[in-house]
């Protein structure tokens, strides 16, 4: 939509609009639609397909399921020196164990509904955490477990190991962390320190050895000292460290959620902490997409201002990197991407989504890479292992894993178009290099479904091709990516054009209003468009909008003025046909032709005395091909033209008695009715009068006065009555005192 802000007075100044994707066209001349930005294709589904910092496509690491749990949803994951890999999920608490070629099985089932947090010991000991009120069991390898720490609170959220054996737990409602130390038959715990906040949501031990804590609602990174002593790494502006990932350098990744985005906890009416398997309920709702764009079909907007990913207003995730330092940077922010995981990576950081289940690379100087795309709803955990990273996602609650190696084959499927109308199909062209193809398929509903064409043959010339798919008002395009191993090299894509050209539909006339008799329209003075635009066979929307001054109102005598609404679906430039005809009458007869603006002011003196009917016809014809042009029409409400004054007549002679004059006087309009009179003694102001009957709105009047004049000799009496077209008539009569 584009925005214009308009200032009156002489003349309208103009701004302000962006371009939009599609390239400007004149009405009548074949749009283009241009995906080749990176904002643009994340609204599509990249399967085996990458989209760098630039907008590029390429083949994506080769994502690997390994191992699914049928759970809804995978909360926790750890993994042992062995390469084992344990799955926490919800809600039937179960723990899995997937083997490093890919074997999982059921480890232990507690009796709590979720596995919130889990942790490996260096002699392999598993300690799960369950919620809600729930506890932190010793796993052993063979599946049997014991109670190790029964806390208190509510929840516990994170666990890990310390250098010295020992374990920590973070916990919530109150915001505590507890550390946890073997000690014979029966652990021995003590409170670390309380935080004063909510809850400790997540902990790590960096390179150095020390613990780092993530709390909610104030955003806290800290790092506890062995004795339980607090330092503030960094205060977040968001509201909750969902997950911290240590670096080899000694720097931390943290990656914070804002108040919409916080949806592993939810409150309750009281204000109470709903239970963990509430708040999972609330976060499935939001597992299957927070997409970076709106809806795929949405017509193209007008570009913004960049945003900065230092701009953290309205952002619902952010990625924090804390430096050895002392220094944060901040690397990463989205304003509609909810993040869930993160994990180091050379010269960056992996980032798990719930954006259709993405994973997303950015370097540490903040350029962002959609690495790849799962087929679940979100990465809840990232962990690596050697060169390989696994991934852990919800709804469905599964492992893949990935690492260098791309797929031999990879997809990417377009948002939707919507033309807005039935189009024509022309051209596909684009750039790339290697092994690319691509198809189109069309339809008339809104999201791709059996109603819809299949896919066509394969376009493979990048130079361009005709489109094969039928005619509809939708259309989409499907990129295919292959690496062969030759010397074309891999394949890469990075600028899609489609060209088409909407049916041309009738201009519509939306709406007639008539003025008040006397009142005409006259054109202002407009900003002038420069002449070489239209010359250049440009667009002057990409010059910015010009605005158009309303029309300026003056007094005509007689005057009816005509303005109406009407627009475009193709968005042609219209011209206007004026017609009229009596109300009796059924030949409409015309007042003028080509007019251009959206207002016309008849001469009513140049009409009889009448009921009229005004006829406005909108043309295409300015942008289309003769033969081709449409046109729509509007008949107006019936309008009164009366140029005729009312009549006044004196009824006889006014009587005098003392100082006091009786005078009756007669108004009658022929075409309307009486809407005032007035009268005036010696030339004095004007006063209103009101008839015999109290109201003056009929066709005939009478008026009879009582007035006070003082002084001897000649005096004058005047009156004078409008109706309701304006017109005055008027009348006078001397008397002698």
């Amino acid at each position: 939509m584009q925005k214009q802000k308009v200032i009156y007075s002489w003349l309208a100044l103009i701004f302000l609009a962006g371009l939009l994707f599609a390239a400007p066209a004149f009405a009548g001349e074949p749009v283009v639609w241009d995906v080749n930005s990176r904002a643009e294709l994340l609204k599509g589904e990249a399967r085996g397909v990458s989209v760098n910092d630039s907008g590029v496509l390429t083949l994506a690491p080769a994502l690997t399921q390994l191992f699914n749990t049928e759970q809804a949803y995978v909360w926790s994951t750890a993994i042992d020196s062995a390469g084992n890999i344990y799955l926490g999920t919800g809600h039937d608490g179960k723990l899995f164990r997937v083997t490093p070629d890919g074997k999982g099985s059921l480890l232990y089932k507690a009796s709590e509904l979720d596995v919130t947090a889990l942790a490996v010991a260096n002699d392999g000991t598993i300690f799960a955490a369950t919620s809600p009120d729930g506890k932190v069991y010793r796993v052993t390898a063979d599946g049997k477990a014991e109670v190790y720490f029964d806390p208190a609170d509510k929840y516990i959220w994170s666990l890990a190991i310390l250098n010295d054996g020992s374990l920590a737990v973070g916990t919530g409602d109150n915001g505590k962390l507890y550390r946890v130390r073997a000690a014979g038959a029966k652990p021995e715990s003590s409170l670390l320190i309380s935080t004063n906040q909510t809850h400790v949501i997540s902990l790590a031990v960096n390179k150095q050895g020390d613990l780092i804590a993530g709390t909610d609602p104030g955003g806290l990174v800290l790092r506890i000292s062995p004795d339980g002593k607090a330092f503030g790494l960094y205060d977040a502006p968001l509201r909750e460290i969902h997950a911290l990932a240590p670096a080899a350098d000694g720097s931390i990744y943290a990656l914070a959620l804002s108040d919409a985005a916080a949806t592993t906890r939810a409150t309750g009416p009281s204000g109470t902490t709903t239970s963990v398997s509430e708040a999972a309920t609330t976060a499935a709702a939001a597992l299957t997409g927070v997409s970076e764009e709106t809806s795929a079909t949405q017509p193209a907007q007008p570009s913004v201002p960049a945003r900065s990913r230092n701009d953290l207003s309205n952002v619902r995730s952010a990625v924090f990197h804390i430096l050895p330092d002392g220094v944060t940077d901040i690397v990463w922010s989205s304003t509609s991407v909810t993040g869930f995981a993160v994990t180091a990576a050379r010269g960056g950081v992996l980032i798990g989504t719930s954006d259709k289940g993405r994973i997303y690379f950015v370097t540490n100087d903040g350029r962002d890479t959609l690495l790849l795309q799962s087929t679940e709803g979100q990465i809840s955990s990232l962990i690596a292992r050697g060169a390989d990273v696994l991934a852990a996602s919800s709804n469905q609650g599964k492992l893949f894993r990935f690492g260098q190696a791309a797929v031999n084959e990879g997809s990417y499927e377009s948002p939707v178009r919507d033309t807005k109308l039935v189009a024509s199909w022309g051209r596909i062209w684009w750039r790339g290099s290697g092994p690319v193809e691509l198809q189109t398929r069309s339809g008339n509903s809104e999201r791709p479904d059996t109603t819809w064409s299949d896919w066509s043959a394969s376009y493979t010339d990048a130079r361009g091709a005709q489109i094969s798919s039928p005619k509809a008002r939708f259309i989409q395009w499907r990129a295919l990516l292959r690496a062969i191993g030759d010397a074309r090299g891999e394949p890469s894509l990075d600028d899609v054009s489609i060209a088409y050209l909407p049916r041309n539909v009738a201009p519509e006339v939306l709406a007639i209003s008539v003025l008040p008799p006397g009142v005409a329209l006259q054109q202002q003075i407009q900003v002038p468009v420069d002449p070489n635009i239209e010359s250049a066979g440009l667009d002057a929307s990409m010059f910015g909008v010009i605005a158009q001054a309303p029309p300026r109102r003056l007094y005509q005598r007689g005057a009816r003025a005509l303005q109406w609404q009407a627009e475009d679906r193709n968005g042609d430039t219209l011209e206007y046909a004026v017609y009229y005809r009596s109300l009796n009458e059924t030949t409409f007869r015309l007042l003028k032709e080509h007019v251009r603006e959206t207002f016309f002011t008849v001469d009513g003196a140049s009409l009889a005395d009448g009921r009229y009917v005004f006829k406005v016809v909108a043309s295409d014809a300015l942008d289309n091909p003769p033969g081709f042009s449409l046109t729509g029409e509007r008949l107006s409400e019936p309008v009164d033209v009366d140029n005729t004054p009312p009549v006044v007549r004196f009824a006889g002679q006014p009587q005098i008695a003392g100082d006091h004059v009786r005078a009756n006087f007669d108004v009658e309009d022929a075409t309307g009715r009486i809407k005032r009179a007035d009268v005036s003694i010696d030339g004095s102001a004007w006063h209103e009068a009101f008839p015999d009957d109290g109201i003056a709105d009929s066709q005939r009047e009478r008026y009879s006065l009582d007035l006070l004049i003082l002084g001897a000799g000649e005096h004058t009496i005047s009156v004078r009555a409008f109706d309701n077209s304006n017109n005055v008539g008027s009348a006078s009569v001397t008397i002698r005192r």
